[in-house]
């Protein structure tokens, strides 16, 4: 049995995948150096970054059945997010990991992939950063072996960078609102809990 067939029996929901990579995986710090590790490597290092995770969560529920679609979310500054998304009879969903609390997942509420993309416009707003655009793909289409190579898989990072992005005829968040969530930001730092957050 494989290591993600092992893990998807134990974790047999997205909410459990959730939870595992936020309360018992550790962050990907990367001190030392950059890596882009593929669901198995990150699993065997014990740590995983935004995108590390992602291929974890659409790893073990790719044994359930579910499709490698992944989320990627531009930023004002270009530090963007990538977050594995699922859909259910309930809405669109996501699975997420970050040093921030605000870019972690969602419950299946959403009706839409951009409804689900817009939930996270309040928490992207930092001292740079503002949501400004996304696109979804399926990882298979990368081209690289995400789910197993031995070696970093820069492949998926530049296949996310060049995937065509939908961007928000505005700022997912309005000016006035920007401003107020920035000095929110500067004064409180990031927010902690909203609706429909894992």
């Amino acid at each position: 049995m494989s290591d993600f067939a092992r893990l998807a029996r134990r974790l047999n929901t997205p909410e459990k995948i959730q939870r595992f990579l936020r309360e018992d995986f550790p962050y990907n710090f990367e001190k030392k150096g950059e890596t882009l590790r593929s669901a198995s490597s990150a699993l065997k290092a014990g740590e995983a970054h935004y995108l590390e995770a992602s291929l974890i969560a659409a790893a073990i529920l790719g044994e359930k059945g579910f499709p490698p679609i992944v989320m990627s979310m531009e930023s004002l500054d270009d530090l963007d997010h990538v977050v594995f998304v699922f859909k259910v009879k309930s809405g669109w969903g996501s699975i997420g990991r970050s040093r921030i609390p605000g870019l972690h997942g969602r419950e299946p509420v959403f009706r839409s992939v951009r409804d689900l993309a817009l939930s996270y416009s309040d928490p992207f707003v930092d001292a740079t950063g503002a949501l400004t655009g996304f696109g979804t793909a399926s990882l298979d289409e990368s081209g690289a072996d995400w789910r197993r190579s031995k070696n970093n898989v820069w492949k998926v990072e530049r296949f996310l960078i060049d995937l065509p992005h939908t961007d928000f005829k505005k700022s997912a968040t309005s000016r006035a609102r920007f401003r107020k969530l920035r000095a929110s930001f500067l004064q409180n730092g990031p927010i902690e809990s909203g609706k429909h957050w894992w």
